[in-house]
């Protein structure tokens, strides 16, 4: 109880549910615009003093790890953030040791993958790359559970000026070792200090209870039934978030993935933003506002929802008109087709963009077992046509298949979110209006650069 005395007292004697929504939208948001505007301007500064293959080589170590990171996920932040449970010492304690067993068995398994991906992208680099930024599983393992209580509560100002001091020390380390080192392997030994060092910060300077090793049976029943549909969902979740890169790193050189990644990290800048803004937001919301369970919460989170999709909306299209001429002004010459990436994955997740918020509603009310069914949905057929697409159309094919699987889709996430009384058919109309409108308008403005994405593509 003294977690929940610490902070959730906190959070419903000083703030009601709107002004802990606005201001924890607020930090959030904030925070991941300081964030992303730290990471461009590294970025720009990495990409001066590395080469565009180092970037190719960091994006397939990165499927790996965020692949290890995906299909070992229980759930820990979403069981805290819903669970009846989420302020008790023994059930927060046995999370963060079942946490930290995680992160250990993921950084073995490191020495195994750097084996495999050597023989499968032929790079024997990789056989010791991955076990040495694997190191980042290891360390983030030990994160204390304070970070989800937080979150819990809607109380995010002192986590996310944390994390913006974290990232700030982390990209001069970052940018210090690639100066001196020339290699990608400062891109992944500044990844694990990073780590270390957002540990030390959160350990020594977020206020809370400090974790100790437990286990409390009955909370690891809990969190392994909330959890294993999260693990099975996060099995889709990487096919959705990384089967990309990993397919393409068979088609295309390291050299080409590595432009094409650029060009995704900008394109990806407003989803990216709005999905952690929903992630801290949402589950809380759905938690103490079921849509449901009356006409006054479905206003609630109705409203919520339409000023999130514009936003995004705006930032997206922002992103479209503008890729090319962001690309050029930012980058030399070398990434200068990641303009045309920037422009084709803005329009391509426009019908994703429209159904993101529903999966919330559904985590909000415990039913991970529904987000799981929906994400395996949406990977399959995500999958089936991006390699299609590549296969027959290169990498302009690729990207449409991605577009045409989001809107074969979305019927099944209408049936998710109906079952939770969450779904908005006014919302989804007119969007999906408006996404037409100007997503014509951009292939209009922009059709002769996207063509060019074909020549990316290497002959097999």
């Amino acid at each position: 109880m003294s977690v929940e005395a610490g902070m959730g007292q906190v959070a419903s004697t000083g703030f009601g549910l709107r002004a802990r929504l606005i201001r924890s939208s607020g930090w959030s948001a904030g925070g991941f615009l300081i964030s992303q505007g730290l990471r461009l301007g590294s970025n720009l500064v990495l990409t001066r003093l590395l080469f565009p293959e180092a970037f190719g080589l960091m994006a397939l170590i990165t499927i790996f790890i965020v692949g290890l990171t995906l299909l070992s996920d229980i759930g820990v932040s979403p069981s805290i953030q819903q669970s009846a449970r989420g302020d008790d010492t023994d059930f927060l304690d046995t999370a963060w040791t079942i946490q930290c067993i995680r992160g250990i068995v993921l950084w073995l398994s490191c020495f195994f993958l750097g084996t495999f991906a050597a023989w499968i992208y032929d790079d024997t680099r990789l056989e010791l790359m991955l076990p040495v930024a694997g190191l980042t599983l290891l360390v983030s393992g030990f994160n204390p559970t304070r970070i989800e209580t937080a979150s819990r509560h809607l109380m995010l100002g002192r986590v996310t000026m944390l994390d913006v001091i974290a990232q700030v020390l982390s990209l001069a380390v970052m940018i210090g070792l690639s100066f001196s080192m020339r290699s990608v392997w400062a891109l992944i030994i500044g990844g694990v200090i990073a780590a270390v060092i957002r540990l030390i910060i959160m350990q020594y300077y977020l206020p809370g209870p400090r974790n100790r090793f437990r286990w409390d049976q009955s909370a690891a029943v809990e969190l392994i039934n909330f959890g294993k549909w999260i693990f099975l969902s996060t099995l889709c979740g990487f096919a959705l978030t990384q089967g990309d890169k990993a397919i393409l790193g068979k088609y295309l050189s390291l050299e080409v993935l590595g432009i094409y990644n650029i060009g995704y990290f900008m394109a990806g800048f407003p989803q990216a933003m709005i999905s952690k803004i929903m992630s801290q937001v949402m589950i809380p919301l759905h938690r103490e506002c079921p849509p449901g369970a009356s006409d006054a919460n479905y206003a609630k989170v109705r409203k919520l929802r339409a000023v999130m999709t514009a936003l995004v909306f705006a930032a997206q299209f922002s992103l479209a008109f503008s890729g090319l001429w962001i690309i050029a002004l930012l980058y030399d010459d070398r990434f200068l087709a990641a303009g045309a990436v920037v422009v084709a994955v803005a329009c391509m997740n426009v019908p994703f963009l429209i159904g993101m918020t529903y999966d919330f509603s559904a985590l909000g009310q415990g039913d991970s077992r529904g987000v799981f069914r929906l994400l395996l949905v949406k990977a399959t057929v995500q999958t089936v046509f991006f390699i299609a697409g590549m296969e027959y159309y290169g990498l302009l094919g690729a990207f449409a298949g991605l577009w045409v699987s989001q809107v074969l889709v979305h019927p099944f996430v209408i049936q998710l979110a109906r079952r939770h009384g969450a779904w908005d058919p006014w919302h989804d109309l007119s969007y999906a209006v408006l996404g037409v409108i100007l997503t014509a308008l951009v292939l209009h403005v922009h059709g002769d650069a996207l063509l060019s994405l074909q020549s990316l593509t290497l002959d097999q």
